[in-house]
């Protein structure tokens, strides 16, 4: 039985778990466990800023091995101002459609004092064809155009600054997850999440300083 994307976007597999699915509950579990150890024992602020990041480096990587197992277009949504991200998907009319059936690809927002720096400039962006192919991106649309409605039509989602595709590349970004302390003795830190072209994404620091 064949089911179209725009039905759901996990609904398309209902017999069981897969082995992707099984590694990042046991992954998440266990940074669940770490965070109440980490709690338990003073974690530093490094420590809870590395979680962030770690957290958001699996779930791209997880994202990324659907889109190319059931030739999907995601994306990902990023919120600098709200230090805030979701996940969505491109469905049959080529509408972006946020992804309700799975929590962990809801909006997250990070906890305080972190925030969230986004960087898209002087990046290499070789898939441009395959960008406009089906109009993933639309020139004439833009952030103006969120809050118009058409009709009864929802408002339209804008497209993600990440594009997760179903030929396994992800467009190139950076981005840095912050800890800059206001008072104490305590020093910033910083991790940089950032992909070329191919996951797996890659994850530096800790960093006391950004060049």
């Amino acid at each position: 039985m064949t089911i179209t994307r725009s039905s759901s976007f996990l609904r398309s597999r209902n017999s069981g778990f897969t082995l992707l699915e099984v590694m990042l509950v046991l992954l998440l579990m266990g940074m669940a466990a770490s965070y109440v150890v980490f709690n338990a024992f003073g974690a530093s602020e490094s420590d809870r800023l590395k979680e962030q990041a770690t957290r958001l480096q699996v779930l791209v990587d997880m994202a990324s091995d659907y889109a190319v197992l059931n030739q999907m277009e995601l994306g990902l949504h990023i919120e600098p101002e709200e230090n805030r991200y979701f996940f969505s998907y491109l469905d049959d009319e080529d509408k972006w459609q946020r992804i309700s059936e799975e929590k962990i690809y809801q909006d997250y927002t990070l906890p305080d004092p972190f925030t969230m720096t986004l960087n898209l400039d002087d990046l290499p962006w070789n898939t441009e064809d395959q960008l406009f192919d089906r109009r993933i991106f639309d020139e004439s649309f833009g952030l103006d155009d969120v809050d118009v409605k058409i009709g009864e039509e929802e408002k339209r989602l804008p497209p993600p600054q990440v594009l997760i595709m179903s030929s396994g590349e992800i467009t190139p970004f950076t981005l840095t997850f912050n800890y800059e302390p206001g008072f104490g003795n305590d020093v910033p830190a910083y991790f940089i999440l950032s992909n070329e072209d191919m996951p797996p994404l890659q994850l530096e620091g800790p960093l006391e300083q950004l060049e």
